[in-house]
């Protein structure tokens, strides 16, 4: 029997999905659970799932169509069977020619079936192309079953010379954003201007935290294969503390505070063209190597455009950490209907008083944005002091 493939309703409000990419070709066989195409939606470019077992057939919806929530695009068939044979092809937001595979020049390497419409290549890669004018069909892919990476269209940039960021805008052009960054503006307005941020901040020794990582290290990335961050270790202390002060990890509702039965902490990464936040869900009762392991995992598939439905569901609490970036201290905006995010300023050495003398100490500032309408002033204090506390006992609390 023939099971359809409908554009998924990935927010509550979505009327209509973009589709960025089919991960399958037409006639291919698939199996359950592995990933079929890619959806754009106001978070993050996310990987939708085959919901059956079978073959690929009656693909009715081009890469870079938007198409209404719900609208049959495909059809999974088994053996022998045939898709039924309705509906029609939608119009793409901007309707491209058919690329032509050229004449590839001698000696140029040419993936099968280069140029087509079924060329296997990364969303990132696909941008990076347009903006780089490189021809996909004379690149070949580095990836799974020949896909083009991103670092496939540098290299082949880079090969002619033009691996170079591309021309910044002229003066008084308008900047063009993509969805992520569309959407960013918008619900960091609405965030601004509807949700009465208060903010309360702590500047913490963070040597203990620092011992903490060189004495844990070497035993995490035996275990897990993965290099122990700062991130891992305040995204651990975090999350068991926000088990600590249930409103903190609250979300404001219709009805007023509505406590959440997880702690699921988003974190902030950059993106090309913007900032996601995906989740580690239940991160409180993570160990701290499964964290680290999980924090790279969802910023190599953010910064891939590979995130999942479930990778950006859920969130309960956010933390922002822009150290790498030598900010001491900043204020973040909350992600509603969360009760606060915590932005993480870096470490750095600074004069403070020691044992009643000036002493430097490596410090770090920690400003915590809160939803006064779920937490006040006096329970933020509680929960930013018993932070700190926990960075001080890093030592004994994360072994």
């Amino acid at each position: 029997m023939a099971i359809s493939i409908v554009m998924p309703a990935l927010e509550l409000t979505q009327e209509t999905g973009k589709l960025v990419a089919w991960r399958k070709k037409e006639g291919e066989r698939v199996a359950k659970g592995e990933p079929l195409l890619e959806v754009e939606t106001d978070k993050a470019v996310v990987e939708i799932e085959a919901p059956a077992e079978g073959i690929l057939a009656g693909i009715r919806a081009r890469e870079g169509a938007v198409i209404p929530v719900g609208q049959t695009i495909a059809w999974i068939v088994m053996p022998g069977e045939s898709a039924p044979a309705d509906g029609a092809v939608p119009s793409s937001e901007s309707q491209a020619a058919t690329i032509e595979p050229p004449t590839p020049e001698p000696g140029t390497r040419v993936p099968k079936e280069a140029g087509s419409s079924a060329t296997k290549i990364s969303p990132k890669a696909r941008r990076l192309a347009q903006e780089r004018a490189v021809d996909i069909s004379k690149v070949l892919g580095s990836g799974a079953e020949g896909e083009i990476l991103a670092s496939d269209i540098l290299a082949a940039a880079g090969s002619r010379g033009t691996a170079a960021a591309p021309p910044a805008p002229a003066a008084g052009s308008v900047v063009s954003l993509g969805s992520i960054g569309r959407l960013m503006a918008e619900r960091t307005a609405q965030s601004w201007t509807t949700v009465p941020h208060f903010f309360a901040a702590r500047e913490v020794d963070a040597g203990p935290l620092m011992e903490a990582r060189e004495q844990l290290a070497a035993k995490i990335e035996k275990s897990h294969g993965v290099r122990l961050t700062h991130t891992d270790l305040l995204t651990a202390l975090l999350a068991r503390a926000l088990a600590r002060h249930p409103r903190m990890n609250a979300s404001w509702s219709a009805e007023g505070p509505r406590l959440n039965p997880q702690v699921n902490v988003a974190l902030a990464i950059a993106v090309e063209d913007g900032v996601v936040a995906p989740v580690i869900h239940n991160a409180d009762a993570a160990a701290l190597g499964e964290i680290a392991g999980l924090r790279r995992d969802l910023i190599e598939r953010a910064r891939a455009n590979k995130l999942r439905l479930a990778d950006i569901s859920g969130a309960t609490f956010t933390i922002s950490n822009l150290g790498m970036y030598h900010v001491d201290a900043f204020t973040a905006i909350i992600n509603p209907p969360q009760a606060g995010i915590l932005a993480v300023g870096q470490i750095a050495d600074r004069v403070v008083p020691v044992n009643g003398r000036p002493g430097i100490r490596p410090m770090v500032t920690l400003t915590l944005s809160c939803d006064h309408r779920v937490v006040d002033g006096a329970r933020a204090a509680e929960f930013l002091n018993d932070l700190a506390d926990s960075i001080r006992e890093a030592k004994t609390r994360l072994r």
